[in-house]
């Protein structure tokens, strides 16, 4: 798949807000360090598509960006490290909530998580509680470009192991690195095949 166009449509925090669901739509979501925007703007080809900043937890709003004019592409803030207070972090959390278990069009969640660390208990009960609530979803793991081969294999190896603990079969495993241009490919063939 090419992206020719890609637009800001829209933010909010309200799922009941969102565009009319007549189109597919793939969302982002990870913790507030994981490469995020710079994934969706190197999808994109456009360097200032999705805000990226120094300072984790920039992304506080349901933001759409319709792609070719045929699908939704949702960036969602982060979960987790943003520096933000405990009542607005209850607050965008509840309604990440309910645009993923309300929002009748979401094809696929991609789950973002950093290839240089093993798993982390926030990703897990995250990935976990999709799981439960039967939420489709597939695993990108970024900077991959940040790790020899050997390590980025171990970390791998390593999630599949602690995901078998739980799933009979595991969700698609993507790898990424937004600076060195991986995973472009395989993630839009993704989106490709399931729109």
């Amino acid at each position: 798949m090419e992206i020719k166009t890609a637009r800001f449509v829209m933010s909010n925090s309200d799922v009941k807000k969102c565009p009319e669901p007549n189109k597919p739509e793939f969302a982002f979501i990870g913790r507030s360090n994981v490469g995020k925007s710079s994934l969706i703007n190197m999808l994109t080809g456009q360097k200032k598509l999705a805000k990226t900043s120094s300072r984790p937890g920039k992304t506080q709003l349901i933001n759409h960006f319709l792609i070719n004019e045929d699908w939704f592409l949702v960036d969602l803030p982060g979960y987790g490290y943003a520096k933000v207070s405990k009542k607005s972090k209850e607050k965008f959390q509840a309604y990440i909530v309910n645009y993923i278990l309300q929002r009748e069009n979401l094809y696929c969640l991609f789950v973002l998580v950093d290839a240089r660390h093993e798993p982390q208990k926030i990703d897990m009960e995250f990935i976990n509680w999709l799981g439960e609530k039967e939420v489709p979803f597939a695993l990108v793991f970024t900077k991959a470009d940040k790790l020899g081969r050997t390590k980025l294999d171990k970390n791998l190896a390593a999630y599949k192991a602690e995901l078998l603990k739980d799933w009979a079969e595991l969700p698609p495993l993507l790898v990424s690195s937004a600076e060195a241009g991986v995973g472009k490919e395989d993630i839009l063939s993704f989106i490709e095949q399931n729109v």
